[in-house]
């Protein structure tokens, strides 16, 4: 595929080392493929332990000198990079569709949000304060100051390749950090753009690198090289919890967005209508490759019928195809294998008793990335849609009776990211947004990221937040320090 770029040097195959775009030492790559159209359209150095450790090191070199800047010359040159993003946001988002497939528009959109990450934390980075606390004595004075973490590693994933990167850069440059990350093999491209907008734009060598390949030899090396201090994972839970036992050897700092489970409730006193909107951008933005997403929607049996009808109506508006055709609305899955896994979940559910409503079929020739976004009803908790994430365009649909019942249904979960709910009773608001065990809560509104909230989830969900004022605490460490023979 032949990406129509109005600036081609944004399209970067190498890896970025100290400043410099390198190949492979081994000089070996791996294929980006466009899941819409199978075509392979670029070729990226698969790197391994050698590059990782070289790009550590350059990070180690670069942060000495990069935490000696000036909290406003961070922020000016992040909010130099942000203006950069925004100026070839029409490049950026062609590079993200043709990687990833979602549709051109959903694409500036993230890229419109993961440079709001680059913005807000350019502020941020003139906000990190310290104390003074009162001394047990007239004789001592106590301080407390913030200082950067240090080399900060990040493994970032494929369903949102500008954004889930952005957030974790941005915070960590602004406190002063340097980075080497490893986004997904199946997505680097993206990734390598911004960073060569970050070079352009005066981000000195070595603050950030960048890198893909062997993904066991780089995330072995980020895991156990000491020089690292600290690691921030976008991923499954399952790989989550075997990054924490490898970092556990050099005690690292950890940050885990992991898995969800996200339960969308519905309350018969809810505005329909507009639970239907919150559903079908929660449900299938990213054709349902998002650790937010809804996953199980829970509807009160009394509008169970009715929520169903104009759920249905409005899902039979989608439409499915190639992200870069006018007017789609679901792109492809990341691979074959991730659609024959969500296919699996519709047999799961349909052998145990669901009913499929599908008002879209695949189209004769459409690569086997494609689903066609489907309504499951009579969902029940003993299929795999209650309990595993489903990550694709499968809407189950469960009933409960009552307040309580909604509560334990959403909470039967070990994990705890994202959850929604609609209702029109401010009592039930507080008291179910606090019976919640989950990080993230949609109160009658499905769209919920955003720069300035904290994101971050519960249980095994993960640890720490990203976005928001919280956001910069997870890349700096609190130094005491305590004065004494004040009276001498």
């Amino acid at each position: 595929m032949f990406l129509d770029l109005n600036d081609p040097g944004l399209l970067r195959q190498q890896a970025l080392i100290n400043g410099a775009w390198l190949d492979a030492d081994n000089q070996q790559t791996l294929d980006v493929i466009n899941p819409s159209s199978g075509q392979v359209i670029a070729a990226v150095a698969r790197c391994g332990t050698l590059e990782t450790r070289k790009a550590i090191a350059a990070a180690e070199a670069a942060q000495l000198t990069w935490k000696q800047y000036s909290a406003r010359q961070r922020g000016d040159l992040l909010r130099s990079w942000f203006e950069s993003m925004l100026e070839h946001i029409d490049d950026l988002a062609k590079i993200l569709t043709a990687e990833q497939g979602k549709p051109l528009a959903e694409a500036k959109g993230e890229i419109a949000y993961g440079a709001g990450y680059i913005e807000w934390f350019a502020e941020e980075a003139k906000r990190i304060y310290g104390d003074t606390i009162a001394a047990p004595d007239s004789d001592k004075r106590i301080v407390c100051i913030k200082q950067p973490v240090g080399v900060v590693a990040c493994i970032t994933p494929w369903n949102f390749p500008n954004a889930m990167l952005t957030r974790k850069l941005a915070p960590a440059l602004a406190a002063g950090c340097s980075v080497v990350c490893k986004p997904a093999n199946a997505t680097p491209l993206s990734a390598y753009a911004i960073a060569e907008l970050a070079c352009r734009v005066g981000i000195p060598d070595g603050v950030i690198n960048i890198l893909t390949g062997v993904t066991s030899e780089i995330g072995a090396e980020m895991t156990s090289n000491p020089k690292v201090r600290k690691l921030s994972f976008t991923g499954s839970t399952e790989v989550g919890k075997q990054l924490i036992e490898q970092c556990a050897g050099t005690v690292k700092r950890t940050s885990m967005e992991l898995g969800g489970n996200a339960p969308f409730i519905v309350f018969d006193d809810a505005d329909l209508a507009e639970a239907v909107k919150g559903a079908i951008v929660s449900k299938f933005r990213n054709a349902g490759q998002t650790c937010v997403c809804t996953n199980r929607l829970l509807v009160q049996e009394t509008v169970y019928d009715e929520f169903v009808q104009l759920f249905q109506k409005a899902v039979a508006e989608l439409t499915i195809g190639d992200g870069f055709d006018e007017g789609i609305s679901i792109g492809p899955l990341i691979d074959a294998g991730a659609a024959a896994d969500v296919r699996g979940f519709i047999d799961d559910a349909i052998a145990k008793g669901a009913t499929s409503i599908s008002d879209q079929t695949i189209t004769e020739g459409m690569p086997e990335t494609f689903v066609a976004p489907v309504i499951l009803t009579g969902a029940t908790p003993d299929m795999r849609v209650f309990s595993d994430e489903i990550f694709g365009p499968v809407a189950p649909v469960f009933s409960f009776k009552d307040e309580s019942e909604a509560i334990a249904l959403a909470n039967d979960t070990t994990v705890g990211l994202a959850c929604y709910f609609y209702t029109r009773d401010i009592g039930r608001i507080w008291r179910v947004a606090e019976a919640l065990e989950y990080g993230i809560v949609g109160i009658n509104e499905g769209l919920i990221s955003n720069p300035m909230a904290p994101f971050g989830g519960v249980k095994e969900s993960g640890q720490g937040r990203e976005g928001s004022k919280y956001g910069m605490d997870d890349y700096l460490e609190i130094k005491y320090m305590c004065m004494g023979g004040i009276n001498s």
